[in-house]
């Protein structure tokens, strides 16, 4: 195996070492032996390519190709032009593939399923990071800084993965790129030979015993010093860093000793969209409760009070230890009614969530684990990693019934409610600030503004709940959604906190999930599609108070629903009723949409269940190993004509540069077919042998020569002598005077060797070949140069060289067998004499 092919494989083998790090992050690992299938393909493209030889922007061309055919036959082959060309459909197929994969990446925790989208987006970044590594270590021949994409995608999977095993990756990782600096520096050093040789060593010597040289003794001694500092310094008490976002003093949520801190949620918004619109619901919670509402049964994971008039998100917040007994929620005055129940709730095994989903406002919480309480939106988030993934826990909460009297008679909020969350920036839209009074014209309460905006939102306004339409950007968002009047939960509450705080009522965003749907067993079910966001506004006496202004979502809170004792409450038409006075059983958002049929079909608003998605998704091993054998087929066979003719091209000119230039003993040369090459025998002239090597290099270049102008449509005419050829082709090709002089001097060289009694090699005759190729094709439409690339007439000699190889190993074989009959004793006598 020659040094070039040893890197590729080393480079490929270093990839692949780098993506095991990869494996802990998914269920299975069936994917990995896809991604060195279509690695080793890829490889073996970008080494053909490099034994054409191509140039090296076209050798990462091939590769590239190569990939793009190679990912379309396994991950869109339905959607490609003839199952491997890719085509709008199979973009189109691409880009859903990467959406979905990067929702499941932010859905699901780790192990993650292993769904079509999170295996593109695996064996296409293996596949990336190959092309880099083969590119840099091989085809540009520097093999240090490969390290730097190998280092990329350990990163990435140590930055995803939870962190126990990652020295382990590390280990392999590095492995492989000491591999491949060791293979770069063996192939370095063959082509020098022996740096400090020296005098050849005798077997019994000193330093006989010695392995490799000392260059390479050097780099492993380097490099292993290198990787055991690497591993050991981590595991040193050494000062870290302290500050940031997640402050570690005191410990909270990030470094420290878990007794206080701060804490800056992410955004929980940025997969709510994509659990509504989820092809195959899933179930993320299962509920038991002593609650007789089960309409009510919110479960809220954490509240959205920073309005930066484009979005909503979680302020920074102080936490603290879990208390016994939570604190009484803000605002709750002891006249309004409440019941306590207690709720358990246990998480699906693949649900993880650093907030705990709890019904609000909840009292108490049996849990285990690192949990802290962050007591301003009373919520527990995790700490150090802490999730919700496959626990159970035991909540107990408040369900607080305020009554509308009780709601209209609300004095006004606390200073420190409303400087916090009236707040609005000046960049909302001056619509916004307008419709909100337009709305609430002639409501004299902050409860009866609350009322119309959401009876506004849910019933009068004619919206429509639509999962598909975007989250949206920028200060207009709000505004698009009330000209447009369409949306999902997310728009609904956002416009209607907005308008709550331009209005002066304290307002923010929660959440979690709606109603689940209750079960045989007496659980109730909650599904990513009731994944939903509501408003909550603040009154004084009652607190935190639950609106639902998103149509066909929910429940419709039963202290909004219309009181005919109470005239200064808005009327609301009987159909926008979910919820009733009497206990409810079922979550549904209105009479016309049942808690199942929501489960079912979404109320004709989320996407139809995909029912043939209930495989794994996989393709089976043997099927990516025949669809990538037949890509590499369909990319080779089209393209052996111009591979054959630029290697055939690069061996004669590359062997006349070289005899041409006269450096070295005759004997060291190698004609084309290497026929010249072989040590002298004892008595044989030198001169001879020179000779031979000059006439065969020099009708190597006069054969490439015909075929290049044959290639742009000048037929060769073996009947003609080498200097009417060149007059000839001077002629049908038109060449001015350089590119005329250069045939004549191929051709003089030729008659030379051919005719002379001491032939001899002329230097530079294979630029006067490549002067006529600049010549010929500076004249030719670009039909003619495109031909003469892509399928040159002359590769027809690779046919005519095949049959007379085919002729020859006949030929030898049947002299073999002829030979063999004669040493048979028991052959028949014909048999033996025909032979």
């Amino acid at each position: 195996m020659s040094g070039r092919a040893r890197l590729t494989l080393c480079s490929a083998a270093a990839t692949l070492m780098a993506a095991t790090a990869l494996l802990p992050l998914v269920e299975r690992s069936s994917w990995f032996l896809q991604a060195v299938l279509l690695l080793l393909v890829q490889s073996g493209v970008g080494a053909a390519a490099r034994r054409v030889p191509l140039a090296r922007p076209l050798t990462v061309a091939a590769q590239s190709l190569a990939m793009v055919l190679l990912l379309t036959v396994v991950f869109a082959r339905e959607q490609a032009l003839a199952g491997i060309v890719p085509g709008p459909e199979a973009i189109t197929r691409f880009a859903d593939l990467f959406q979905a994969g990067g929702d499941d990446v932010g859905r699901y925790a780790i192990p993650a399923p292993l769904s079509d989208g999170i295996r593109l987006m695996l064996i296409s970044g293996v596949l990336v990071i190959g092309l880099l590594v083969d590119t840099l270590a091989v085809t540009f021949r520097n093999a240090a800084p490969a390290g730097l994409p190998l280092l990329a995608l350990y990163s990435v999977a140590a930055g995803l993965s939870d962190g126990g095993s990652d020295w382990l990756w590390f280990l392999v990782a590095a492995a492989g790129y000491l591999m491949l600096l060791l293979a770069e520096g063996r192939e370095r050093l063959s082509q020098w030979g022996r740096v400090f040789g020296g005098a050849p060593r005798s077997p019994g010597g000193p330093g006989a015993s010695e392995g490799p040289v000392a260059p390479v003794r050097t780099g492993r001694r380097i490099g292993m010093a290198a990787l055991g500092v690497a591993l050991v310094v981590p595991l040193l008490p050494l000062p870290a860093i302290q500050g940031g976002l997640l402050d570690g003093t005191g410990a909270g949520v990030g470094a420290g000793n878990g007794g206080g801190g701060t804490i800056s949620a992410v955004n929980p918004l940025v997969s709510l969209r994509d659990s509504l619109n989820i092809d195959q619901d899933r179930t993320v919670l299962t509920v038991r409760t002593n609650s007789n509402n089960l309409s009510d049964m919110y479960l809220r994971i954490v509240s959205l009070d920073d309005f930066d008039g484009t979005t909503w998100r979680p302020s920074r917040k102080r936490i603290q230890e879990v208390p016994q007994d939570f604190p009484t929620p803000t605002g709750l005055r002891s006249s309004v009614k409440r019941t306590e129940i207690t709720t358990q709730i246990t998480a699906a095994d693949w649900y993880a969530q650093d907030w705990l989903p709890m019904p609000y406002p909840p009292s108490g919480v049996q849990i285990k684990g690192n949990w802290r309480f962050e007591p301003e939106g009373m919520t527990l988030v995790g700490d150090h990693g802490q999730n919700t993934r496959g626990l159970t826990y035991q909540v107990n909460s408040l369900e607080v019934q305020p009554t509308a009297e009780q709601l209209a008679a609300a004095p006004e909020a606390r200073s420190s409610i409303l400087g916090d969350y009236t707040e609005v920036p000046s960049s909302l839209p001056q619509v916004v600030w307008q419709q909100a009074r337009q709305i609430t014209r002639g409501a004299e309460t902050d409860y009866a503004k609350a009322v119309a905006l959401q009876d506004y939102f849910a019933v009068t306004g004619g919206f429509q709940y639509d999962t598909q339409v975007d989250v949206g950007t920028g200060p207009d968002a709000i505004a698009r959604f009330l000209r447009d009047k369409q949306g999902f939960c997310i728009h609904y509450s956002f416009a209607m906190a907005a308008m709550a705080r331009t209005l002066g009522i304290p307002a923010r965003v929660a959440v979690g999930f709606a109603p689940g749907t209750p079960q045989g067993n007496g659980t109730v079910e909650v599904s990513l599609k009731d994944a939903h966001a509501w408003p909550e506004l603040y009154f004084e006496g009652i607190g935190w108070t639950r609106f639902e202004p998103t149509p066909t979502r929910g429940s419709t809170p039963e202290y909004t629903l219309p009181d005919t004792s109470d005239t200064t409450v808005p009327a609301v038409p009987e159909n926008s009723a979910s919820a009733s006075a009497a206990p409810s059983t079922a979550p549904s958002a209105s009479a016309s949409c049942s808690a199942v049929e929501r489960k079912e079909n979404g109320c004709a608003s989320t996407l139809p269940l995909d029912q043939s998605a209930n495989g794994d998704g996989g393709t089976p091993w043997y099927r990516v190993a025949w669809w990538s054998l037949l890509a590499v087929l369909v990319v080779a066979v089209p393209l052996f004509p111009m591979l054959w003719r630029l290697r055939r091209r690069s061996v004669r000119l590359a062997s006349a540069r070289h005899t041409g230039a006269g450096d070295g003993p005759p004997g060291d040369r190698k004609g084309p077919q290497g026929a010249v090459g072989d040590p002298l025998a004892p008595g044989e002239d030198p001169s001879v042998r020179a000779g031979q090597a000059a006439v065969a290099h020099v009708l190597a270049v006069w054969q490439e020569l015909t075929d290049t102008a044959w290639d742009f449509g000048i037929p060769p005419d073996d009947a003609l002598t080498p200097r009417r050829t060149a007059e000839r082709i001077v002629r049908l090709g038109e060449l001015e005077a350089p590119a005329a002089e250069s045939v004549h001097r191929v051709a003089g060289a030729v008659e030379q060797v051919l005719f002379a009694p001491h032939p001899r090699a002329e230097p530079g005759l294979a630029d006067e070949v490549s002067t006529l190729r600049t010549a010929l094709r500076a004249r030719a439409p670009w039909p003619t140069r495109l031909r003469a690339l892509v399928a040159p007439r002359s590769s027809v000699r690779a046919v005519w060289d095949l049959m007379d190889r085919w002729t020859v190993t006949r030929t030898s074989w049947a002299a073999r067998w002829s030979a063999l009959l004669q040493r048979v004793p028991w052959a028949p006598q014909g048999r033996r004499q025909e032979g």
